[in-house]
């Protein structure tokens, strides 16, 4: 399944926490937080202004990003977790 984002929207694909602490100790996964950093996998357009232009999005496919803790929304396509949310709810770019 394709999956096109619209406007400013944003499709993210969570990366995977260590499993481990740094002195060598077993997270299980009921006490991991979710990660809040991810990879880019499409992004749409950009949004539309008052004046009838559209800005462009700052992000691009491929993008490593940080977003806030409780953004966007929760999508499977093809067996696999996403995020779909506004370019607004990222709070930068990782270099």
């Amino acid at each position: 399944m394709k999956f096109k984002p619209l406007q400013d929207r944003i499709l993210v694909k969570r990366e995977e926490e260590e499993q481990k602490t740094a002195g060598g100790i077993i997270i299980p996964d009921t006490a991991k937080e979710k990660p809040q950093k991810g990879k880019v996998v499409a992004a749409g357009p950009g949004k539309v202004s008052d004046d009838g232009k559209r800005q462009p999005m700052e992000v691009k496919a491929g993008d490593r990003v940080l977003f806030a803790k409780y953004a966007g929304t929760e999508i499977k396509i093809d067996g696999v977790e996403h995020i779909c949310m506004r370019e607004n709810d990222i709070l930068g770019i990782i270099e």
